[in-house]
């Protein structure tokens, strides 16, 4: 019998297959610090080196000095959504240490600085302290930037201890600095001394690798869901932008001012055909939207919740006078000023009804790149032909976060202004009446400023009018008025983006969601199927609903609606427009400020299945 003690690190590592392509790593760091150069080159080399990665900058509300943490989860099989565990702690950040290190998984490992003299309070995870400030000293790096350079020693060691390659980090940083050298050569400087040091200096007690492999990454790209919709509405024609700042869309505009002007700009006269313009406030901004739709321009803002329920009046407005505008919501976290930096689906009913009276919008739902591009074009082409505002709900997790998506497709079709009249067809017709249902889709015709015939003018009220746009108060103008624009609605189901199905034969359970979601539930309808539970799948992309959905839930036993908010919003939703469905219907919805987690929702899932 041996005396030899073991430690539960050496028996663990005793039986640890390699791991390889399937683990998170949490980088803890302070709010300010420069982290995002650093964890954005990790992510992309490890995506080139064709590795499926998905990252999450979970960060707070000020401008500097608070905690700030980032995820990269790797995952061979192409999981994107969020991981509630981590394999690989870069602790960063002296003031979160230790309740980092608690929560990494057993097994794990820890890089630190050196100078720390943290103490190894668990002996289940390995620690690798790293002399962070004499290889930035040896380095050689100026004063000035050395807060911000600092981080890419973990950028090296890391690339020792998980093999990636060098060449990808160069590749990452010339992508993020523009192929500009100075910066480029002095952060790279950094990480081969850091490199190298580790390869001299940290046997490797880990069983965690980044292997290259082949298929997984081709034809993608990498990008934030604010600049593929920002992309997107370039493609699809805007003319006018008017917005305020606030978070987590501003980088959206940001991304559109540089596609607007790189695509947009005579290159000769410097002459700009779009117009980007910083209201005073939301209300301004959706002000200006409505004065340019109605001019005939493609207008759109970009905003969240805050920002959003300053409009609406104007968005009430721009519904009753059919006037087409887009308004891109990017959610966070609310009531109130709530968590202005954490992820949520918490405005579906408010962008659903906004408006005082009887008001229904198009409201679409990307929950991709590919989504968010496509919906950046498609909401200009709805918002005209229906005449109406649309708008689209993204959230913080798709805007402000790095995703792997499909090379956008340019749009299929041309861009579809709808039913405008020039002074030939008023001519033809021998009328125009502005709100007259020609056609029994509940659209009018409409024209815009400058059409040149005695007949083309109006006013685009928000008062009660007759079908000729003249004011009235009579009862029966105004019922005829509303139930027109209903039944426009309803035409609005069929054009609107439809859900996406995948029905499982045999099966008895159906999940509906939207979003980022998404994600989520395509990692947890492989867990629950692992515990013998088969689930089918319905992803609304917009709203109203179709037809579609309804056939779906009929063709289930029970459907289980998954959402990321408090109160179940889209469930409610479809309890009021299938209420003879509705017992069929139950909710899953959780919000804690991050994204929604495979792991959490198949227990949850579990949980009620085991309660019927």
């Amino acid at each position: 019998m041996s005396d030899v003690q073991t430690s539960p690190l050496d028996s663990l590592m005793a039986d640890q297959e390699p791991v390889v392509n399937d683990f998170q790593i949490m980088i803890a760091t302070v709010n300010g610090s420069g982290s995002q150069t650093a964890n954005s080159t990790l992510l992309r080399a490890i995506f080139r080196m064709g590795v499926p990665v998905s990252g999450k900058n979970i960060f707070p509300s000020n401008i500097q000095g608070l905690p700030t943490w980032f995820t990269i989860r790797l995952s061979k099989d192409g999981y994107i959504a969020r991981r509630e565990d981590y394999h690989i702690l870069v602790a960063m950040n002296l003031q979160t240490v230790e309740e980092d290190i608690t929560n990494l998984a057993v097994g794990g490992i820890v890089l630190y600085p050196e100078e720390w003299k943290i103490k190894h309070k668990r002996d289940d995870v390995v620690y690798y302290p790293v002399p962070v400030k004499a290889l930035v000293d040896e380095s050689g790096t100026p004063s000035s930037f050395v807060s911000y350079v600092s981080n890419m020693v973990y950028v090296g060691v890391l690339a020792t201890l998980l093999n990636i390659e060098l060449e990808q980090i160069e590749y990452a940083l010339n992508f993020h600095f523009s192929n500009k050298p100075k910066p480029v050569n002095m952060n790279m400087a950094l990480v081969r001394l850091s490199y190298d040091w580790a390869q001299d200096n940290l046997p490797k007690n880990d069983p965690f690798t980044v292997e290259r492999m082949e298929g997984k990454t081709d034809g993608m790209l990498l990008l934030d869901g604010n600049s593929a919709g920002a992309l997107g509405t370039a493609f699809g024609g805007v003319q006018v932008v008017a917005w305020y700042p606030i978070t987590p869309s501003t980088s959206m505009i940001d991304a559109l001012r540089t596609y607007l002007s790189d695509m947009r700009t005579n290159p000769d006269t410097g002459e700009a055909s779009y117009a980007i313009i910083q209201a005073e406030d939301e209300i301004g901004a959706i002000g200006m939207l409505v004065g340019a739709g109605w001019a005939g321009a493609r207008a759109m803002t970009a905003t969240s919740g805050p920002g959003m329920s300053l409009m609406t009046e104007f968005a009430g407005l721009a519904y009753y006078a059919e006037v087409p505008i887009v308004i891109w919501n990017v959610q966070r976290v609310g009531p109130s000023t709530g968590l202005p930096t954490r992820s949520s689906q918490g405005d579906v009913l408010a962008a659903y009804f906004l408006g005082h009276g009887d008001t229904k919008h198009v409201v679409l739902l990307p929950s991709s790149l590919e989504d968010a591009f496509e919906f950046g074009w498609k909401s200009f082409d709805l918002a005209e032909r229906l005449q109406t505002p649309v708008f689209v709900l993204s959230d913080l997790d798709l805007g402000m976060n790095l995703w792997m998506g499909k090379l956008f497709e340019y749009p299929d079709q041309p861009m579809d202004r709808g039913k405008v009249m020039t002074a030939e067809d008023i001519q033809r017709a021998g009328e125009f009446a502005r709100y007259k249902d020609v056609d029994g889709d509940g659209i009018p015709y409409r024209t815009l400023p400058g059409t040149d015939h005695p007949d083309a003018a109006y006013f685009a009220r928000g008062t009660g009018h007759d079908e000729k746009a003249i004011y009235s108060e009579r009862p029966d103008d105004w019922v005829a008025n509303i139930e027109r624009m209903n039944r426009k609605f309803d035409t609005a189901r069929a054009l609107v983006p439809p859900p996406v199905v995948d029905e499982v034969a045999g099966t008895e359970i159906g999940l509906i969601a939207y979003g980022t979601t998404d994600a989520c539930i395509v990692e947890s309808r492989d867990l629950l199927r692992e515990q013998g539970i088969e689930t089918s799948y319905l992803r609304l992309r917009a709203l109203p609903l179709s037809d579609a959905t309804r056939d779906f839930i009929r063709r289930c036993d029970r459907v289980y609606v998954v959402e990321n908010n408090t109160d179940g919003q889209m469930a409610k939703i479809i309890y009021m427009e299938y209420p003879d469905l509705a017992p069929k219907v139950k909710s899953i919805a959780y919000l804690d400020g991050m994204p929604l987690a495979p792991r959490w929702l198949t227990r949850a899932v579990q949980e009620r299945e085991q309660e019927r």
